[in-house]
């Protein structure tokens, strides 16, 4: 049976459709999608809002939103960076077990819903019990990311990540004993099964992962890729920190990127995590390449990381996507801003973009839609599901009539509370924004939150 909506309009890669009338099967793939009533349309519901691609989230890792916003105390005369801030998400990491995991991932999952994404790419390095020891089924922990997946109704894409040095030429420390594989034939074990797990769940992809070029010894990062799977995407930490560039120089003798690009054959399949520090030939050369930056503007911004260099990324014909990272802020609409905001900060300019809010969210699109394994191009289109986030057409700033506002509006002046609901497969996963299951997630999280030690 076919299930009819109308929209006040919907946008994808055609640009705007209004009005907008959907028509979806018992699979949540849209069969009718038009501007005109369809001939017989039973049932039909009318939602009054403007439906956009749902958010894809390039880059989570779930267990470290028991800590968002727990390490923030700064005391006086303290020298708080990145480096100290890791020592606090080490300290996480040990405190959870897989049913403190599952529940943490299925309340950030339902978060995401209600803030608009409807995939999540998780880059997971928890593997391990918490004194390092495998668990019996080695791929636990991603199971466990799968059920809270599967529990939120949110799309995922599961990463793998092969976590093996403590940094350049160093054994890992014990506070990392959880992440670690030693080899590429142990990481390789956790692949397989980690396939196998997502087999089980409709609505789950597979990618694979190096953590970072500090984390995995260079021979090993080059065998995983050229011996791993041909055909999903493979994703990296790349170059987010200043100390991270210098230690690589002194022990690659190149640049994080540069290394990349002098190592690997980058393409579309990958995804470079941060890329906040590259100098002008790693620019160009990652934009020809047509390799992906995954930025994520509120993890950077809270570690202090740096600004990564859009504009010049950009004009180069670069492709970059959004994650979260470490869920100190869910806000896609806020971090796409930010995005383009901190070029305006830099540059003292506010065209980042020609036409910029089409071209923010259709490249931020495409290459999420790529870091999860999807087709880029082919969303909110006959046969594709109904994936959307509907914006409420009685905001304010919505209630224009001239669709050349529509996308502008909706980028630099609304936020998640503009939001109506989120749909995947062509079901309300949230309305109004209620999602069934975040009461009693809720409770459940509470109880996580006062075991969890930083």
């Amino acid at each position: 049976m076919i299930r009819y909506f109308h929209f006040r309009g919907l946008y994808n890669s055609s640009g705007w459709l209004t009005p907008a009338y959907v028509g979806v099967n018992d699979d949540g793939l849209i069969q009718y999608l038009s501007d005109k009533a369809p001939a017989s349309p039973s049932p039909l519901e009318f939602v009054d809002g403007y439906a956009l691609a749902g958010f894809q989230n390039a880059h989570s890792h779930a267990f470290q939103y028991a800590m968002a916003g727990r390490a923030e105390i700064h005391p006086t005369g303290s020298s708080d960076d990145f480096w100290s801030w890791r020592e606090a998400m080490y300290a996480c990491a040990l405190s959870m077990d897989p049913d403190q995991m599952q529940t943490v991932a299925t309340m950030l999952y339902i978060e995401m819903l209600r803030k608009g994404y409807t995939h999540v790419a998780e880059f997971q390095y928890l593997h391990h019990d918490k004194n390092g020891k495998p668990y019996t089924n080695i791929c636990e922990m991603g199971l466990r990311l799968l059920e809270a997946a599967k529990t939120a109704g949110i799309r995922i894409t599961l990463i793998p990540v092969f976590y093996q040095k403590g940094g350049f030429g160093k054994d890992p420390q014990p506070r990392q004993r959880r992440f670690i594989s030693k080899t590429v034939d142990e990481y390789f074990h956790l692949l397989d099964d980690s396939a196998d797990a997502v087999k089980n769940y409709r609505d789950a992809n597979l990618g694979f992962s190096v953590h970072s070029l500090r984390a995995v010894n260079e021979k090993d990062i080059l065998r995983t890729f050229n011996e791993g799977p041909k055909s999903i995407p493979f994703h990296i930490h790349t170059a987010e920190q200043l100390k991270e560039v210098e230690d690589c120089v002194g022990y690659l003798k190149q640049r994080p990127v540069e290394w990349m690009l002098n190592s690997l054959p980058v393409d579309e399949r990958f995804h470079l995590v941060h890329c906040t520090h590259m100098n002008d030939d790693e620019v160009s050369r990652l934009a020809r390449s047509g390799g992906n930056a995954v930025l994520c503007p509120g993890t950077e911004g809270n570690l202090g990381d740096g600004i990564f260099r859009l504009t010049d990324f950009a004009a180069a014909g670069g492709n970059w996507s959004i994650g979260t990272d470490s869920h100190i802020s869910l806000n896609y609409i806020e971090d796409l801003r930010w995005l383009d905001y901190a070029q305006r900060l830099t540059t003292h300019k506010r065209n980042t973009f020609d036409n910029g809010a089409k071209i923010l969210l259709e490249k931020t699109t495409a290459s999420g839609r790529k870091a999860m394994g999807l087709d880029p191009k082919s969303f909110l289109q006959v046969n594709g599901p109904l994936d959307t986030v509907v914006f409420k057409a009685a905001s304010p700033l919505l209630s224009h009539e001239k669709n050349e506002f529509l996308l502008p509006s909706i980028l630099y002046n609304c936020d998640s509370a503009d939001i109506f609901g989120t749909m995947v497969s062509g079901r309300w996963v949230v309305k109004d924004q209620h999602h069934d299951s975040f009461k009693e997630t809720r409770k459940s999280f509470e109880h996580v939150l006062k075991s969890i030690n930083i």
